[in-house]
């Protein structure tokens, strides 16, 4: 990832961004009325500023109808913003949307795949030359990317002959195989089982790794694939940006000082006088029959000997130590309101 005082251009950048809809006008039905207060638009993006450096793994999470998708499209040129601007490559996806397009790519997941009386091989093929990729390099870039996700013997299936994993991996295949300097990834690992997810993480970062210059766009349910895999995450909720840092900073926002979980065997002592040690901010216990649990916060994270030390003079046997890392889940919930498991209907 460039530094974060490079003076390149954005790769990606939006201004106030905007998108809204208009709903559609209900009709009266078996004598009901239509509610009288609902909005005549929807708004799916609202005033939406990003920046995102050239070489950047960038992510966006946030719940279903926050707007990720929206911003997509419009980056993608097949949606055009209500309201403020947004650059791709330095272009302007309304007034220059037929020079971005042959340096960019998307996969989405859950997308319709290829031609269905077309076999894999053909369907990459034939995307491939649209982009006016060269017979010749087309093929071995593909013969690498179906070894990648594990299609190779699905080569000459059709389409409508796989099972949705192996339409999803099709679909990743499609994304690379016209080597776009800027890619969007939209829930690219939706539907594939664990292995499949790893080795689509491990060759999203060899092929960042590759040119620097490359710069990928993430949208992602997985808080675990983002955490890996992102160098920048924003969180978005009904189309706003709540937050923008790298993963570990977001992280702090939520447990500004290191926490050590410790179980001790029960009778021990020493625990009640921590938070007068150096180093120690607080400390809790909870008295089970059987264990003692401790949880332990310390401003400085040396401080933790000082503790095992105490606990030790004190008589007390420490059963587990563990050192309790926040999580993007963690975040999520507490700029959202909620997990991805559990969204709000509306």
């Amino acid at each position: 990832m460039p530094p974060m005082d490079d003076p390149t251009p954005a790769a990606i950048r939006t201004e106030a961004l905007s998108r809204t809809y208009a709903r559609p006008r209900r009709r009266r039905w078996w004598g009901r009325k239509p509610a009288g207060d609902e909005p005549a638009e929807f708004v799916a993006l609202d005033g939406v500023s990003l920046s995102v450096r050239p070489g950047e793994l960038f992510g966006l999470l946030g719940p279903n109808g926050a707007g990720k998708t929206t911003l997509i499209k419009i980056l993608t040129t097949l949606l055009a913003p209500s309201a403020g601007s947004a650059f791709v490559d330095g272009l302007d996806v309304v007034t220059e949307a037929d020079a971005i397009r042959p340096r960019i790519n998307m996969v989405s997941g859950g997308e319709s795949s290829g031609y269905g009386i077309l076999n894999v091989r053909e369907n990459l093929w034939l995307f491939a030359r649209i982009y006016g990729v060269p017979t010749a390099v087309a093929h071995e870039r593909i013969d690498k990317m179906l070894e990648v996700v594990g299609l190779t013997d699905k080569a000459k299936s059709r389409v409508t002959h796989l099972s949705t994993g192996q339409r999803q991996k099709m679909n990743f295949c499609r994304g690379f195989i016209t080597d776009p300097k800027i890619l969007f990834l939209d829930e690219p690992t939706l539907g594939l089982d664990v292995t499949s997810a790893r080795a689509i993480r491990a060759f999203v970062r060899q092929w960042m790794k590759e040119r620097p210059d490359r710069t990928l766009l993430l949208t992602t349910h997985y808080m675990a694939e983002a955490d890996e895999l992102c160098d920048r995450v924003a969180i978005i909720d009904k189309g706003r940006v709540l937050a923008c840092d790298t993963p570990a900073n977001l992280k702090r926002r939520v447990q500004q000082y290191p926490l050590y979980e410790l179980t001790l065997a029960p009778g021990a002592n020493g625990w009640a006088d921590l938070e007068a040690l150096p180093g120690v901010h607080q400390a809790t216990a909870t008295t089970t029959p059987t264990t003692v649990e401790l949880k332990v916060s310390l401003s400085e994270e040396p401080a933790i000997g000082a503790v095992v030390q105490a606990l030790a003079t004190g008589g007390g046997r420490i059963l587990s130590l563990k050192k309790s890392e926040p999580t993007l889940e963690d975040v999520f919930i507490e700029l959202v309101g909620h997990g991805l498991g559990s969204e709000e209907k509306g």
